[in-house]
C-alpha cells in the first residue's frame, strides 16, 4: 500500500527540476497527479505541452495515474481551472503542490518593470490563485459533510526570499511573500482540516545551474543537490506522517533538513514617553546588543 494510495494531487511546474520529482514521487506514492507545466523557458517565454506530457507518459508506462495540464496558473482562470480538472478528472482533490517558477535575475537599478512584474505573477500569484481556488473547495467540501477535509497545500519559498539574495529583487520579494502567505493561509484553513506549509529547497535544477558555478562539476556535491531529495520534504508535509506540522517553512537540500522561522523580535528597547529620534539613537547599543546593525549574512547558522 502507497503513502498516497487514493489521494489525487496537483503539481505546479511539474515538467522538469523539482517539480518533476515531486509528481514522480506522488504517482509512486499511489496518488492521481495533475502535471500542470507551461514548458517555457526558464525566464517565462514561450509555452510547450512537451514537458508535463512527457511527465504523465513517465507515470503511466509505470503503471500510475496522471493528466498533463498547461493552465497558466499565474491567472485566476489557470487556477480555477486546475482545480476543476483535478476534481472532474479523479473525483477530488486532496493535495495542492506549488512548485511553479521563474528567474528574471537583474541588479535593482537594472531591473524593468515587466521583469519585476512577470516574476512576482508567476511565483506569488501563481502560488495564490490555485491555493484559493483549492481553499474554496475544501471550505465548501468541509461544510457539506460537517467534517475535516485532511488536505495539505505544499508551498515553495526559497533562501533568496528567507534571506535576500543581490541580484534578485522580484525573485526575493515573491519567495518572502510566498513564505508569509504560508502563514495566512495555514491561519484561515486549520478549521477546515488544511494544513499548509512551505518548503526552502536547495537543488541543482534549470533554474540555479548557472547560480551553482563548480557544483555542477563536483559530483558528490551534485549528488547531494539532486531534486529527488527535495521531494522527501514535500512528501513529508502532503502525508499524515507530518501531523501537527502547520505553517512552517522548511529548508531541505544538500544533506540538510532545518525548521526556519520568521521574523522575530531579538531585542526591546522600553520607554514609558514618546520616543525621539535622540533617544532611539542613544539606545542603539541596546537594540544591537544580540545582532550586527549591519545587512545580515545570507546563510545564517544554527546556534550550537
Amino acid at each position: 500500500m502507497g503513502l498516497f494510495d487514493g489521494k489525487v494531487v496537483i503539481v505546479t511546474g511539474a515538467g522538469r527540476g523539482i517539480g518533476r520529482e515531486e509528481a514522480l514521487m506522488f504517482a509512486r506514492g499511489g496518488a492521481s497527479v495533475i502535471v500542470n507545466d507551461l514548458g517555457g523557458a526558464r525566464t517565462g517565454e514561450g509555452s510547450d505541452v512537451g514537458p508535463a506530457q512527457q511527465v504523465v507518459e513517465e507515470i503511466m508506462a509505470e503503471g500510475g495515474k496522471a493528466q498533463a495540464n498547461t493552465d497558466d496558473i499565474a491567472t485566476w482562470a489557470g487556477g480555477k481551472q486546475i482545480v476543476a480538472q483535478a476534481v472532474e478528472t479523479f473525483g477530488g482533490l486532496d493535495i495542492l503542490i506549488n512548485n511553479a517558477g521563474i528567474l528574471r535575475d537583474k541588479m535593482s537599478f537594472n531591473m524593468t518593470e515587466e521583469e519585476w512584474d512577470s516574476v512576482i505573477a508567476v511565483h506569488l500569484k501563481g502560488h495564490f490563485a490555485p491555493a484559493r481556488f483549492a481553499a474554496a473547495y475544501w471550505r465548501q467540501k468541509s461544510k457539506d459533510s460537517g467534517e475535516s477535509v485532511n488536505a495539505k497545500i505544499v508551498n515553495t519559498s526559497s533562501e533568496s526570499g528567507l534571506y535576500g539574495n543581490a541580484g534578485q529583487a522580484n525573485y526575493a520579494a515573491a519567495k518572502a511573500g510566498i513564505a508569509s502567505m504560508t502563514i495566512v493561509l495555514a491561519r484561515e484553513l486549520e478549521r477546515f482540516g488544511v494544513r499548509v506549509n512551505a518548503i526552502a529547497p536547495v537543488a541543482l535544477t534549470r533554474l540555479t545551474e548557472d547560480l551553482m558555478g563548480g557544483v555542477v562539476d563536483d559530483t558528490a556535491a551534485k549528488a547531494s543537490l539532486d531534486p529527488a531529495n527535495v521531494a522527501a520534504a514535500v512528501g513529508w508535509l502532503a502525508s499524515d506522517l507530518s501531523d501537527g506540522v502547520n505553517g512552517q517553512v522548511v529548508k531541505i537540500g544538500g544533506g540538510v533538513c532545518q525548521i526556519v522561522e520568521g521574523w522575530r523580535p531579538v531585542s526591546e528597547l522600553k520607554s514609558d514617553v514618546p520616543f525621539t529620534i535622540e533617544s532611539i539613537a542613544a539606545g542603539r547599543e541596546t537594540l544591537f546588543k544580540a545582532s550586527d546593525p549591519g545587512i545580515p549574512p545570507f546563510l545564517l547558522q544554527i546556534e550550537r
